[in-house]
């Protein structure tokens, strides 16, 4: 579609299971809502409303450092398959603009409207049509982001969070990406941030004037993408299939760990943060091995592995002690995941973002 201006839409609900909790339940509309684990068994919060919000409890966080900073907070536990007959409605929304559709997890998706002759062809349109829709038929409210490309439509429909949403024209591209900041891009972590913050960069601005080869010198092949992506470039197309090969979470702590006692207790949280991934899969293809990954204070990684079919929570706990025996240095990252089957059952419809 190189002749023709793409149009992209980013639609993403707005705390998903939060607000499908509170749609049941209309009396937790205004108190601190999360959904999650328990502090007592080290859990964590999926996701949490905007009340919670304002007191700093946001996803991935302890359950226990949540209650701390909000001790009001109510914490749920999720309903995945209550979730996902919401999800399936959305979907059913999203088709009766395009089928181009790539689910990216049960409340985002990247729609392809580029051809689509609802709404006389305005993207913007079709975007306020589907919202509504989905207030109606759901009685939660979803943000969307509208431009020529994936990375800018994703990066919009964050813009007017919550309940809003926001258009990047063609003629408009430039503009919004030079004053974008740089941990705005997909794939800049805190330790890429900071190493462009030493590089005296804030903004794709700054980004720009650093040649592909500088960038790809300091930063390897990423450095290719991160060219690209600060002058708005994003040439990828709208999947509706996608092969996924693995599954995996992986938490870097503030602090490094010391000794196996505290990399146990650092684990549950992050096994619990496998499995709220995994929940918002629709179809989980069959798994064939657990694996466990660590990083030590000198960046050094190793990974082990061992056959399995379902994530288990003992099994990364031996896997894990095994990984951490392997070197006698502090821990600075803990990663846990899962391989699939590479046999045709593998067909995926989801990618996870972090």
């Amino acid at each position: 579609m190189s002749a023709k201006q793409r149009k992209i839409i980013h639609c993403d609900c707005d705390c998903f299971f939060a607000a499908v909790e509170i749609r049941d339940n209309p009396v937790l509309a205004d108190k601190p809502v999360a959904v999650g684990g328990t502090p007592e068994k080290r859990g964590v919060i999926s996701t949490c409303n905007y009340i919670a919000r304002k007191y700093g409890v946001h996803s991935a966080m302890a359950s226990a450092t949540a209650m701390k900073l909000c001790p009001k907070l109510i914490i749920l536990r999720g309903d995945m398959n209550k979730y996902r007959v919401v999800s399936q409605q959305i979907i059913a929304i999203y088709r009766e603009y395009t089928n181009i559709i790539e689910p990216l997890s049960l409340d985002e998706a990247f729609l392809d409207v580029s051809n689509s002759t609802n709404c006389k062809g305005s993207a913007t349109l079709m975007a306020q049509e589907i919202r509504e829709k989905i207030k109606q038929k759901t009685g939660i409210t979803a943000s969307a982001g509208i431009a020529p490309n994936k990375f800018l439509a994703k990066i919009a429909s964050d813009w007017n969070k919550p309940d809003g949403q926001f258009v990047v024209l063609p003629e408009e591209i430039d503009d919004f990406v030079a004053e974008l900041p740089v941990k705005k891009l997909f794939g800049v972590g805190k330790v890429t941030a900071e190493k462009m913050t030493n590089m005296g960069i804030e903004t794709c601005a700054d980004l720009q004037q650093i040649s592909n080869f500088d960038l790809v010198k300091k930063f390897g092949t990423f450095g290719d993408r991160l060219y690209k992506l600060c002058r708005g470039i994003d040439n990828r197309e709208v999947k509706t299939e996608r092969k996924r090969k693995s599954l995996s979470v992986e938490n870097t702590f503030e602090t490094d760990l010391q000794t196996i006692e505290e990399c146990e207790e650092k684990l549950e949280q992050v096994y619990q943060k496998l499995l709220t991934r995994a929940g918002r899969i629709e179809e989980l293809p069959e798994i064939k091995t657990l694996f466990v990954k660590i990083k030590f204070y000198d960046f050094k990684n190793t990974t082990i592995e061992c056959p399995g079919h379902e994530p288990d929570y003992d099994v990364f706990s031996e896997l894990l002690e095994k990984a951490v025996k392997r070197e006698s240095k502090a821990i600075r990252l803990i990663g846990i995941g899962v391989r699939f089957k590479e046999d045709g059952s593998g067909e995926h419809q989801m990618e996870l973002f972090e």
